[in-house]
């Protein structure tokens, strides 16, 4: 890897940009059942005493939020690109599990498009490790916007499977029940202000609606890695495909109309 930058725009201290070593964490955390129906909803999972293996991700966001804005961190919250997610489910998690959740950032390295660097959370029923995330984050130190490179544009879109309408407040809904109330998402008054021409979707609720679509054919065990694409302007209509790989399957959303990717993503066993 090449020397990072000595000076970046927008940082809140000179010298280097460091991560702070620094880990936050939450015990005994029940889940609360009327927000987990309320999740399954929102995303289209059915409701079931299992949690969603997108959903231990509602415990994680505001621990991940907490250390995004402590004053150690060195990068502003907002213009932070969320542009992959990987998650490891070690078995289904009961909804009458307590849990405990520690969130920390590491491994800053470069993008072709600035610095990247992982938002690592992990959960334990007990003693027994049980689900694990990488959310990874692009702070952009050139022009651009989103997250999406231009060969993604060229990319060919797989046969659907179904076609999907998402709602122009989708960004509200799922706030509602994430927390993730970055105005890019709420409104297209709030978006425009920071370049987008409507309000943008949540990649973590795509992401949940993909799962959810694949509900049947998940494993106890499984891995789930996606990259987020280009913004998913609302609202949209898209292309759902996904097709057997490598002993899972492999998946991806597409704008209906133009072919643009939005996301691809792979399912393992684990």
């Amino acid at each position: 890897m090449t020397e990072l930058p000595r000076k970046l725009p927008g940082l809140r201290r000179g010298g280097d940009p460091e991560l702070p070593d620094l880990e936050l964490a939450v015990n005994d955390v029940e889940v609360d059942r009327d927000h987990l129906a309320h999740y399954d909803h929102v995303c289209g999972f059915r409701v079931r005493d299992e949690l969603p293996t997108t959903y231990p991700h509602m415990i994680a966001f505001p621990l991940q939020m907490k250390l995004m804005t402590d004053g150690a961190f060195p990068f502003p919250v907002m213009g932070l690109v969320h542009i992959q997610n990987r998650i490891e489910q070690k078995r289904w998690i009961r909804s009458d599990e307590k849990l405990a959740f520690k969130v920390r950032a590491e491994n800053l390295r470069e993008h072709d498009r600035g610095l990247q660097f992982d938002l690592v959370a992990n959960a334990t029923a007990g003693d027994e490790p049980v689900w694990h995330s990488t959310s990874t984050y692009l702070r952009r130190t050139g022009g651009g916007g989103g997250g999406g490179s231009s060969s993604d544009k060229k990319s060919e879109p797989p046969a659907p499977h179904a076609y999907w309408k998402v709602p122009d407040d989708i960004g509200r809904r799922y706030a509602s029940v994430s927390g993730d109330i970055n105005p890019i998402h709420m409104h297209s008054l709030s978006a425009r202000l920071f370049g987008f021409p409507s309000a943008i979707a949540h990649g973590m609720w795509l992401k949940a609606r993909c799962l959810a679509a694949l509900e049947g054919e998940l494993p106890d065990a499984l891995t789930v890695d996606v990259g987020f694409k280009l913004p998913l302007l609302l609202p949209a209509k898209v292309a759902f495909a996904d097709w057997p790989a490598d002993g899972g399957r492999d998946f991806a959303v597409h704008d209906a109309r133009k072919g643009k990717p939005h996301l691809t993503g792979s399912l393992r066993p684990a």
